[in-house]
């Protein structure tokens, strides 16, 4: 089997999925047995490309023309393949934790009563069979994101991408919900259609190609005031950076269950976006290009002062889906200020921490959800003591938060060394200390909760069972954390500590879109 049609099969196989979900949406156990199985079956697919491109080979494929000299084209380029990788992984490990947070979040009890004497299907009433079908048409669009061969390919996906998830944050179509999704759909489709489109057609205007092309097609034919500005609509125009202040969109959409939290927080669409400017930076406008014209010097700024002010709001949130929201926000911006620098060590750092970042936070977002869904408690002030009967859950939180915070031994700590020294490579020390302040504030704000879990004072102590979670009621509001989400949650944990030990592999895929 060719690379080029590897490339077909990662959107043909998560869209076969999607199918075959369809037809199985009322039988729960074999639904679920499709997600899980196409979840692999993609992973393996883009591990295949990966050890294609690893060793030089850049498999390419035109899907189609609709404007003549503008394909529908994919190509797998080192950036691309470590957010195929990310995304595809972390899609098996998604799936797991929602077959478990999907079955075990529990229903208010008038509401079951109700869908008891009703005979209304448990399953049916939290349309699961739904909830995995958008997932994996949202995974497919990814793939396209990751895959594309020029900005209009990567303009059609990501718009696809936006349209496949707005049903997974209206999930549970509530008022809330439905307020959360117009949000969603206003911030993301403003942004595309005025800034990033206008850009698009500008550059093609400029370069008369849209191409990715190492070194970038915009140097020699565009000069002066063009290039700042052309390159502000593009970093605003992808709105899933969520680069302040078109960020609202981010925080309205933690409305939607915890799974999907962590697909738009770790495996989807906000790092489609930070994806997104960092290919336009490399491929399009070129590093070597930037950092001799300066156009990304207001940006830099731009991005520093949104890790900043995310920062400090997330201190003061008490919800705690909302807390870990914000926190996005500024990390996503280490990602942007990666591209910006413009330079080697920056570029690295940058996609590094889409990978590092990715783990991290859901890490986080997993631990979250089975805290709701055991503990009915959604508010940091409510989680004093629970450290010490859900030690596992808390824990891997300690672990995903040292990994936002970049501290050893988690993965995070190797992006942000690459930012550090790619800062002060730029001569720009007031961005190193941006980095070290933000990397204290997310010190004190994340790390409040495992210690608020393992060291506060509980309302009430209820007893351990021997499988290490506990069992009892705790006062009624209690329920043993389900055994596949758990299992998910200590995947992600671990794999936080082993990026740090081994990060070869994105560091290597990193330098090929950099240079050494």
């Amino acid at each position: 089997m060719t690379a080029s049609t590897l490339l077909l099969l990662s959107l043909a196989v998560p869209a076969a999925g999607a199918a075959v979900i369809l037809l199985l949406r009322y039988n729960p156990n074999a639904r679920e047995a499709a997600s899980l199985v196409t979840a692999g079956a993609l992973f393996t697919i883009v591990l295949r490309i990966y050890l294609a491109v690893s060793v030089g080979d850049r498999p390419a494929l035109v899907l189609a023309e609709p404007i003549p000299g503008i394909p529908i084209a994919l190509e797998a380029e080192p950036l691309g393949v470590l957010f195929a990788l990310v995304a595809s992984f972390l899609w098996i490990v998604t799936t797991m934790y929602s077959i478990g947070y999907m079955r075990g979040h529990p229903l208010r009890p008038e509401i079951r009563d109700v869908m008891a004497t009703l005979g209304i299907d448990r399953d049916r009433e939290k349309r699961q069979a739904r909830f995995y079908l958008f997932f994996a048409f949202a995974i497919a669009a990814v793939m396209g994101v990751a895959f594309a061969g020029n900005l209009f390919t990567l303009f059609v996906f990501y718009e696809v991408l936006t349209l496949t998830t707005f049903p997974l944050v209206t999930h549970s179509r509530s008022e809330a919900a439905r307020k959360a999704g117009r949000v969603y759909l206003g911030v993301l489709f403003t942004t595309s259609v005025v800034f990033q489109l206008l850009a698009i057609v500008w550059t093609y205007a400029i370069a008369g190609t849209l191409d990715f092309q190492d070194g970038g097609i915009l140097s020699g034919r565009a000069a002066g005031a063009v290039v700042p500005v052309l390159l502000g609509l593009f970093v605003f125009g992808i709105g899933k950076a969520a680069v302040m202040p078109f960020h609202r969109w981010l925080p309205a959409a933690m409305v939607a269950p915890t799974p999907v939290s962590a697909l738009l927080h770790a495996v989807a669409v906000v790092k489609a976006g930070v994806f997104a400017v960092l290919k336009v930076t490399v491929y399009i406008f070129g590093i070597d290009f930037i950092a001799a014209t300066g156009a990304s010097v207001w940006l830099m700024w731009v991005a520093a002062a949104t890790i900043i002010l995310a920062s400090l709001v997330a201190f003061t949130k008490n919800n705690l889906k909302v807390r870990l929201a914000y926190s996005t926000v500024s990390q996503l911006s280490y990602v942007v200020l990666g591209a910006m620098l413009a330079n080697q060590l920056g570029v690295v750092g940058g996609g590094m921490h889409i990978a590092m970042h990715a783990f991290g936070k859901i890490t986080l977002f997993f631990c979250a959800g089975v805290i709701i869904i055991s503990t009915n408690r959604t508010e940091v002030s409510q989680l004093k003591g629970l450290g010490r009967v859900m030690p596992i859950t808390f824990g891997a939180f300690f672990i995903g938060a040292l990994s936002i915070v970049g501290l050893p031994p988690t993965g995070g700590a190797w992006s942000k060394w690459f930012l550090g020294m790619g800062s002060l490579e730029a001569g720009q020390i007031g961005l190193v200390a941006v980095l070290m302040l933000s990397s204290l504030l997310s010190l004190v704000y994340l790390m409040e909760i495992p210690l608020q879990g393992f060291f506060g004072r509980p309302r009430r102590a209820p007893d351990r069972d021997a499988a290490g979670e506990d069992d009892h009621d705790h006062g009624g509001d209690f329920h043993t954390p389900p055994r596949w989400s758990m299992a998910a949650i200590i995947t992600t944990a671990v794999a936080c500590v082993i990026l740090f030990l081994y990060p070869e592999p994105f560091y290597r895929l990193m330098t090929m879109v950099a240079g050494p």
